[in-house]
Parts: C-alpha cells; sequence; structure tokens
C-alpha cells in the first residue's frame, strides 16, 4: 500500500460520510422534523444532525454502516458522551430550552435500504 492509499481513503469515508448525513436530513425533513443544525462542533464533542418536531430537540448521530447492528453498535458509550456533551452546549444557548424536551437519536443508513431512525437509541 503507498503512503498516498490512507488519506484517499479517509477521503472516501469524509465524503460518504456527509452524504450518508444528508440523506439522513432529508429522510428526517421527510418526517416532519425542522433541522436546526448539522456537524454541530464545540470542544466537548459534536452532534451530526440537531432536529426538532414540536417540543422535541432530537440530536442525531449518523452512521452508515454494512448493517444495521454495525451501525447501531458504533455509537459507543463514549460518543454518546461527546454528542451529550455538544446537545447540552447547544440547548443552554436556546432561549426556549426549558419547555424542550430532548431526546437522542440514531439514523442507520444502510446500503440499498431506507434509513432507520431509532428515536432514543440512548
Amino acid at each position: 500500500m503507498s503512503r498516498y492509499a490512507a488519506p484517499e481513503k479517509r477521503k472516501r469515508a469524509e465524503r460518504r460520510g456527509r452524504w450518508s448525513e444528508w440523506g439522513a436530513a432529508m429522510y428526517l425533513l421527510a418526517r416532519g422534523y425542522r433541522i436546526l443544525a448539522m456537524r454541530y462542533r464545540v470542544r466537548a464533542g459534536e452532534v451530526d444532525i440537531i432536529a426538532r418536531r414540536g417540543e422535541v430537540i432530537a440530536f442525531v448521530e449518523v452512521k452508515a454502516r454494512r448493517d444495521l447492528m454495525a451501525a447501531i453498535d458504533a455509537v459507543t458509550f463514549t460518543s454518546q458522551n461527546r454528542i451529550r456533551a455538544a446537545g447540552d452546549h447547544w440547548l443552554a444557548r436556546q432561549p426556549d430550552a426549558a419547555r424542550l424536551s430532548r431526546r437522542y437519536d440514531i439514523v442507520a443508513i444502510v446500503p440499498w435500504k431506507w434509513p432507520r431512525h431509532i428515536e432514543g437509541a440512548f
């Protein structure tokens, strides 16, 4: 393997991740969610998608894997904590935060299947 193969592989993974996040956002829009932020990053962590439907704020982690269980298992305890920290940071800056409910979801992107939205995954 050449020294240029690893950066190219990383670029492909990054591109696939961005397309997966875009597809998940379109799926959530079709289900009645409003997308408030994508790729929200702070020092403490990152949330792929922040979406709202009614009084519920969903902090969504998007995972593209070969099968559903691999996507769910890819959201480790450490990544859950980073998503929660970033979500708390975002929510603290919202004027109506006191009346909003929060939820942590996963959208699994599996080849040749519709996105799978797991509400309240963690």
